[in-house]
């Protein structure tokens, strides 16, 4: 979550005058994150979450993200529910740009997790993945494989800033990964953004999943890599296997992965941390002027990246397979 739109106490006024959540109490910016503009909002009725959809996030993809909260919501996995305006739509305007109201979550999320954070992440995807079976709208990956080499030819040159000889190494693992890329393992609706920052605990209990706001269709061995790469890797680099082992064993207590989504791991796990590697550079690189928001470090995903690059099956995740 991040602010890059400022929202005046006028304009607040006018939104809330389409919902029924009472007259605002508190209302301010949130810091972290990349994407969009949040705040957070208390009213007469409660606490809510506001944003102002920047950047990456279309308004024509708006129906899908909040319409799957509502799927989600409703089989009990712990996410946001969208709030409706009085004439019923969840999608609003402010500021010359789509906005909505979803619902406030209790809890906190953890900067250094533990095996046992790292299980309950895997459980709660694995749970996401089978309620989401059934969810009727579509939505490609647009972080997937095929937008790759469209993103680096954007930041071109400009990566060896992050790194020397950044952009050949990227050139080089794009054409080793379109080659290789498995297509056929199971697929569906996938979170594609789990990061700790996204996974809330109560009392070391998990108790929500936000920002849904890249999610889409896709194999649902990548999510799990996704949030393997963002939850079991130490400070210095080195992957930590008693959380992996943890996560993987969490997500498969719920649903199974296939022999060959197993043998698939390292070259999707290559691939997750190859796609945050290119949005990192061209955050960092395209950060706006004055904006409230720190970008990521994209050489952590450089790091994540050459440990894949050694991978030679899942046993080096720590899997017993």
């Amino acid at each position: 979550m991040a602010v890059y739109t400022q929202v005046d106490e006028e304009a607040l006024g006018k939104l809330l005058s389409n919902y029924d959540i009472g007259a605002p109490i508190s209302f301010k910016g949130i810091a972290e994150g990349v994407e969009n503009s949040n705040y957070l909002l208390e009213t007469e009725r409660g606490r809510f979450i506001l944003t102002l959809y920047e950047k990456r996030v279309h308004e024509a993809d708006l129906p899908f993200f909040l319409g799957l909260l509502e799927h989600l919501a409703a089989r009990g996995l712990p996410c946001p529910l969208p709030v409706k305006q009085k004439n019923g739509s969840a999608i609003a305007k402010l500021a010359r740009r789509p906005a909505a109201i979803v619902t406030f979550l209790e809890g906190m999320s953890v900067s250094r997790g533990t095996a046992d954070h790292t299980r309950a992440v895997g459980g709660a995807l694995a749970d996401l993945h089978r309620l989401g079976k059934d969810y009727s709208l579509r939505r490609d990956n647009a972080m997937g494989l095929a937008g790759w080499r469209k993103l680096a030819h954007d930041i071109g040159a400009r990566a060896d800033k992050i790194a020397p000889g950044l952009g050949g190494i990227v050139g080089t693992e794009i054409d080793y990964l379109e080659e290789r890329w498995p297509k056929d393992l199971p697929r569906g609706v996938i979170h594609a953004d789990l990061f700790p920052d996204n996974i809330f605990f109560l009392r070391d209990k998990l108790s929500g999943i936000i920002d849904f706001y890249f999610a889409c269709n896709d194999l649902l061995a990548l999510d799990l890599v996704i949030a393997l790469n963002a939850w079991c890797f130490e400070r210095k680099g080195e992957l930590n296997v008693t959380k992996a082992r943890a996560m993987v064993s969490g997500y498969q207590a719920r649903r199974p992965l296939t022999p060959g989504e197993i043998e698939a791991l390292p070259i999707l796990a290559r691939g997750a941390a190859l796609r945050f590697l290119l949005t990192r550079t061209f955050d960092w690189l395209e950060q706006p002027v004055g904006a409230l928001v720190k970008p990521k470090d994209p050489r952590e995903y450089l790091q994540k990246l050459q440990f894949h690059q050694t991978a030679k099956s899942a046993k080096d995740y720590g899997l017993d397979v």
